[in-house]
């Protein structure tokens, strides 16, 4: 990075509508922090795209949790238990490496990961790839191939830590953090092999209702690091108890009437306003928000 420790400022637009889209989006859904919401975003992505009419194929990254594929799981086992027929988008396992020899290692993971990209961009409009909560190679690898970059961070001040540092005060912007540095070098990787910029987007989750001083001081920070570093900024998902129900039986906002709720409540409603909002904040190509 320069001396400042930023590093120069793109223009930060959305993607170019005007060129067709002749493979899959490849859609990074990554930080290098758990409990984000990561898994959350990137399956009522997968689900409000497919119920757009797009084919959709799901790699997961976190080779140790693996959220997304147990989300996905318990879906599969709600459909047989109750015959409901929901969308399922394609998925793909990618794992680590048990090489010893690191050079090995890295050579096999990258063969992976390129197969099975290579493999889903034929059969899909969006790659949706959900990163691990921490660096690994596969992770890096990931945001090199990144058409578009969601990071979801709650809105605390201990997760903006992973963009940047700040002052004492949270009001000064000191300098790039790890993760930051990461996209930085993804960009330049990117650049280097004369491929578009990374469309990266931070989302606010989490965000508390009432008009507070610690989320005022966020939305400046972020704010102002969107302009140095390169982002866009979307809203978000609020915590919500029905994120948490819905986890065990595999579903999203997207799928509720389709199980048999006629009426939602007003929180229900506020939640599928926030996934039109994102979607319509994202602004993916050849995506029309119908729901």
């Amino acid at each position: 990075m320069p001396a400042d420790g930023f590093a120069p400022l793109e223009t930060v637009s959305g993607p170019d509508l005007s060129a067709q889209q002749r493979e899959a989006r490849v859609i990074v859904v990554g930080n290098e922090k758990g409990g984000a919401g990561k898994s959350t975003v990137s399956m009522h992505l997968s689900v409000a795209l497919m119920r757009m009419g797009k084919k959709v194929g799901v790699i997961d990254l976190d080779v140790r949790q693996r959220s997304l594929t147990r989300y996905l799981e318990n879906r599969l086992r709600w459909m047989q238990s109750t015959g409901a027929k929901l969308p399922m988008p394609e998925i793909v396992r990618v794992d680590a490496s048990t090489e010893r020899d690191l050079d090995k290692a890295e050579s096999e993971e990258t063969q992976r990961f390129l197969s099975s990209v290579a493999r889903l961009k034929k059969a899909c409009d969006f790659i949706i790839i959900d990163g691990p909560g921490g660096d690994t190679y596969l992770s890096r690898l990931a945001h090199v191939n990144a058409d578009t970059l969601i990071t979801p961070l709650n809105d605390s001040f201990i997760d903006f830590d992973l963009l940047a540092r700040t002052d004492a005060m949270g009001d000064k912007i000191t300098g790039p953090s790890v993760y930051s540095e990461m996209v930085w070098n993804a960009r330049q990787l990117r650049a280097q092999a004369g491929l578009a910029p990374i469309d990266w987007i931070v989302v606010r989750n989490r965000m508390g209702a009432q008009r507070m001083v610690n989320k005022d001081k966020m939305e400046r920070a972020i704010a102002n690091l969107s302009k140095r570093i390169g982002f866009r900024i979307a809203p978000g998902f609020n915590e919500r108890v029905i994120f948490r129900e819905l986890f065990p039986r595999g579903l999203t906002l997207l799928d509720l009437k389709d199980i048999g709720v006629k009426q939602l409540n007003i929180s229900n409603v506020a939640a599928r306003q926030e996934l039109r909002d994102l979607m319509k904040a994202l602004d993916l190509p050849g995506v029309d928000i119908n729901f």
